[in-house]
C-alpha cells in the first residue's frame, strides 16, 4: 500500500510540474549563469583541488541546485494548506509517509532533470568527467533534494506563511552555500573557516561529488560524503513525516 500511495501522489506532483514546463527550465537559470559567467574566471586559476576548473565548479553547481531549489520546495505546501489540498489528503486512508514521499520524489527527479541540463551545458563549455562520476553526482543530488525537500515540506506545515517561510529558508540557505565550498574549495580558505566549514554537512557531499567527477571512487570523501547523504536523507523523512502525521491534528 505504502508503495500504491507514494505512486499516487508521485504522479500527481509529476503531473503538474510538467504542465509547467516554463517552470522546469526556470529552475536551472541560476546555476546556467554561474556556470557561464563565472566557470571562466577561473579556467587556469590555482583552485587547490585536482582536476580541472569545470571539475571543481559544476559539483559545486549541481548540489546548489538541489539546495536552493529543494530548500524553497515548501513554498507549494504552504499554497496547498491555504486551499485546503492538505487537509483533505489527511482525512483519506493515505500512508502519511507516501504524502511526503510522493512529493520529495517528484522534486528528486526534477531536479535531476535540471541537473542533466546542467552537465551538458558544461561539457559544451568544456567539463571532462568519466560517466560514473557524473552519475554519481546526479545520486547525491537526488539524496539532498530528499534530503531537504522534506525539511522544507515539514517547515511549511507549522509556519503557514510565506512572509515567515522564505525569510528563516534565507536565513538557512546562504550560509551553508557560503560554508559548504560549493562555489570554490574550501582548502583556498583560512584555516579558521575551513574547520567551521567541516560543522556543515553539505562540505562532505561537494567533496565527494568532486571527488568523483576526477574518477577517483575509493577515497574517504565519498565514504564521508555517502554516509552524510544517505543519514541525512533518513533523518529529514522521518521528521517530514511526523510533522506531516501530528501537525495540526
Amino acid at each position: 500500500m505504502l508503495l500504491h500511495d507514494t505512486a499516487l501522489i508521485y504522479g500527481r506532483y509529476l503531473r503538474q510540474s510538467l504542465r509547467s514546463r516554463f517552470a522546469l527550465l526556470f529552475g536551472v537559470l541560476m546555476p546556467l549563469l554561474y556556470l557561464l559567467f563565472f566557470g571562466p574566471l577561473l579556467t587556469d586559476l590555482p583552485l587547490g583541488a585536482r582536476g580541472s576548473s569545470w571539475q571543481v565548479l559544476v559539483p559545486g553547481l549541481l548540489l546548489q541546485l538541489g539546495l536552493f531549489g529543494a530548500a524553497f520546495a515548501g513554498f507549494s505546501v504552504i499554497i496547498e494548506n491555504g486551499q485546503g489540498v492538505v487537509e483533505r489528503m489527511r482525512v483519506t486512508p493515505v500512508s502519511r509517509l507516501a504524502l511526503l514521499l510522493g512529493r520529495v520524489l517528484r522534486d528528486a527527479t526534477v531536479f535531476v532533470f535540471q541537473a542533466v541540463l546542467l552537465v551538458l551545458a558544461a561539457m559544451i563549455m568544456g567539463l571532462r568527467a568519466p560517466l560514473p562520476g557524473v552519475l554519481i553526482g546526479f545520486a547525491f543530488v537526488a539524496l539532498l533534494t530528499i534530503s531537504l525537500a522534506s525539511l522544507s515540506y515539514a517547515l511549511a506545515m507549522k509556519v503557514r506563511t510565506p512572509q515567515t517561510f522564505g525569510p528563516t529558508v534565507n536565513a538557512l540557505t546562504m550560509p551553508s552555500m557560503l560554508l559548504s565550498g560549493l562555489m570554490l574549495p574550501m582548502s583556498l580558505a583560512p584555516a579558521w573557516l575551513d574547520v567551521l566549514s567541516h560543522f556543515m554537512p553539505f562540505r562532505y557531499l561537494v567533496d565527494a561529488v568532486r571527488d568523483a567527477y576526477v574518477g577517483s571512487y575509493a577515497t574517504a570523501h565519498m565514504l564521508y560524503g555517502a554516509l552524510v547523504a544517505v543519514g541525512f536523507a533518513a533523518l529529514a523523512v522521518t521528521v517530514g513525516t511526523r510533522v506531516f502525521r501530528t501537525s495540526g491534528a
